[in-house]
């Protein structure tokens, strides 16, 4: 089945219609406005807090089987000057913890600025950034919440001569294993400060409120930012089931669908979990406004058009034909290096849509990335009415020019729903095993659509901050595709989410106890790489409960508690 849209996310796709009004809003009204004072330093970005208008309007959802709420998105923007505001996020293990350093450039001089310790622990932004305030009309304060600042999110230029584009990425990682991130707003930018808690929506009836947001005092002073704080006239309306303009739109595409809700982990009867890749479909992650301006959000799984909500790409094109000559892999070449994370989003499900009565299944999310320094880049060619391709790996040097290939496998057609594309068939594989690692349960997800769902780490030599393939509809073919392309960009990470029968593991049949999942990049050593050494990871579970009603309790790596 075609991964759809739980309601959470269609009321992200209606937030990030605002979301996009928002830039435009502040691109227009300051032209000329953001000028650097002139006692900046060389090098140092000069930040101000500002709002994108003087009121907004807010809708209260209230869904049946769903407790009420509004996304507090007021509009406020991080406006930076004088210099890029710039960040390197990383850990050297998922035993130590996340260091933050800014990035100061004067020129062609650069240096570093460690952040203090423990203030940055993970690479979704900066907590705590935002202090909101909001007040009915009585003057009574009914709200009060902190948010964080993702300097990736939505941006926009506030004068005509700042940079036509952001060379930094469009979000901030929220992959619970993500090693290295780059943050990032241009000089002359603003990015947006609303930090939307998707899972914990403010009661707010409706009615008119005022809120005032403010940066907290910490963050002004570490980077110098005046204390102004904005108010923002707010009008909350009243939205239910079928009604209102774009949300009764996105409603109704939800109704032709059906109704997706999450699902418990350890356990059976808490309706059905839809992992953030369904069968096949993008991985929707705690979206920024990045990726969600273009009011795309809701379009997710595969299907012409559809895509994560960061840009609806052309197509990859192979080659126009198969490679001819001798196959060849020059010594010095640039080479990918796959690697895989350890599995996380674990649960005991019942199979999901393929119900099997009696049966328990251990269900759970992979990645594998590609540390670099070269993309992977592989073709698909189909003889004519063949159901297979034959697949090849390119390799290229320094300057882009394509310098040899080698033959690596066969691509299929998946014709079942929620899949419906070409799929790489030596790409990853999964086991379940035993503790003593003796005895193995296989998953039957070996094959596989490559598509940059995850930045894992951006720091590292030659990533890609923009990679080009982001969806699925538009890296892996159609039914009547004569060829396909399908790249997987240095830095990031490709995860699929194991949640149906025959891709998440059997265990109706295991005894309780320990168990490793196993995730392995390129099993059959087919790809060539730049270390083979590093492509297998191991996260142990612990499997309890009885037939019906298995449960799973998961360690943590080292600092990383993700079960």
């Amino acid at each position: 089945m075609t991964s759809q849209p739980d309601r959470r996310n269609l009321r992200r796709a209606a937030f990030a219609a605002g979301a996009a009004l928002a830039v435009v809003a502040v691109a227009g009204a300051a032209p000329g406005a953001g000028a650097a004072p002139q006692a900046a330093k060389p090098g140092v970005p000069q930040l101000k807090l500002i709002a994108a208008s003087k009121s907004v309007t807010l809708d209260r959802w209230n869904w049946e089987g769903e407790p009420p709420g509004v996304f507090l998105d007021l509009g406020t923007y991080v406006q930076v000057e004088n210099a890029p505001l710039e960040f390197k996020v990383t850990r050297k293990s998922y035993r130590t913890p996340v260091v933050a350093q800014q990035i100061l450039r004067d020129g062609t001089k650069v240096k570093t600025k460690t952040l203090p310790a423990g203030l940055v622990q993970d690479f979704s932004g900066l907590p705590g950034f935002l202090e909101v305030s909001v007040k009915d009309a009585a003057g009574k304060e009914v709200v009060a919440t902190k948010g964080n600042f993702c300097p990736n999110n939505a941006s926009g230029r506030v004068r005509p001569d700042a940079p036509a584009t952001s060379h930094y990425p469009q979000s901030c990682p929220t992959n619970p294993f993500t090693l290295g991130s780059v943050w990032g707003v241009e000089k002359g930018w603003a990015a947006n400060s609303s930090t939307v808690d998707y899972d914990e929506p403010v009661d707010l009836p409706a009615g008119e409120y005022t809120a005032q947001v403010a940066v907290a005092k910490k963050y002004r002073d570490l980077f110098g930012i005046p204390d102004e704080r904005p108010t923002i006239k707010v009008t909350v309306r009243e939205q239910s089931d079928g009604e209102g303009g774009g949300g009764a739109g996105l409603r109704s595409s939800s109704s032709a669908h059906g109704d997706h809700t999450a699902h418990a982990s350890g356990g059976h009867g808490a309706g059905h979990h839809y992992g953030p890749r369904g069968a096949d479909a993008p991985t929707p992650p705690a979206l920024s406004h990045a990726l969600e301006d273009r009011g795309l959000a809701h379009h997710l799984g595969d299907g012409a058009g559809h895509t994560d909500g960061s840009r609806i790409a052309p197509a990859l094109k192979a080659n126009a034909k198969a490679p001819t000559g001798r196959a060849s892999v020059p010594a010095n070449v640039p080479k990918p290096d796959l690697r895989s994370l350890p599995a996380w989003d674990i649960a005991v499900t019942d199979g999901e849509d393929g119900d099997v009565a009696g049966k328990d299944y251990l269900a759970f999310s992979a990645n594998v990335w590609n540390a670099g320094p070269a993309p992977l880049v592989v073709d698909g060619f189909r003889s004519p009415g063949e159901d297979l391709m034959d697949a090849y790996q390119y390799f290229y040097d320094a300057d882009g020019k394509q310098v040899g290939y080698t033959p690596t496998g066969t691509m299929e057609w998946d014709p079942r729903v929620g899949h419906e594309h070409w799929h790489f068939t030596d790409f990853a594989s999964y086991r379940l095993l035993s503790e003593d690692q003796s005895k193995e349960v296989r998953s039957g997800k070996e094959a596989f659509c490559l598509a940059n769902t995850d930045a894992v780490d951006y720091t590292v030599k030659n990533a890609n901050w923009h990679p080009y393939n982001t969806d699925l509809s538009t890296a892996c073919g159609e039914q009547n595709s004569i060829s396909v392309r399908e790249v997987l960009d240095v830095g990031s990470g490709d995860t699929y989410t194991q949640y149906r029968p025959g891709q998440s593991f059997d265990i109706t049949d295991l005894p309780n106890g320990t168990y490793h999942i196993q995730v392995i990049a390129n099993p059959a050593n087919r790809l060539q790489e730049t270390d083979l050494k590093n492509n297998v990871s191991l996260r142990k579970v612990v499997l309890g409960g009885t037939p019906g009603a298995r449960t799973v309790s998961v360690p943590p790596v080292g600092l990383i508690d993700a079960p």
